[in-house]
Formats: C-alpha cells, structure tokens, sequence
C-alpha cells in the first residue's frame, strides 16, 4: 500500500472494527473496501458501527 493509499483511507472506530470482524474472513477484505469507497464518496473521514450496518443492508448481507 503506498503512503498516499494510506493517508486516503478512512479511520475506523473501535466499534466498527469489531462489527467488521463479524463478517466472514473471505469477504472481509473486499467488505473494508467497499465500505471505505463509500465514506469517500460521501466525503467521511470515519467509519462508524452504524455506515457498517448500513453498508451490510445495502449490500443485502
């Protein structure tokens, strides 16, 4: 990951951490970054417990 990859990535609460790690290892990854896109889209700078639930509704998981 470069450096401008990183700085460009949203921070994530404690609790949305966890709630990320309740979905299953082998979708986990794509999951993150998904639901990063979609904080940048809006122009957020953190995810929270609540953008993961609602990107798992969105998602239809």
């Amino acid at each position: 990951m470069s450096q401008l990859e990183f700085e460009d990535s949203p921070r994530w609460t404690q609790e949305a951490e966890k709630k990320l790690k309740n979905i299953p290892f082998f979708v986990r990854t794509q999951a993150r970054q998904r639901i990063e896109d979609l904080a940048r889209a809006d122009h957020l700078d953190e995810i929270t417990v609540e953008m993961v639930e609602q990107a798992r509704l969105e998602f239809g998981q």
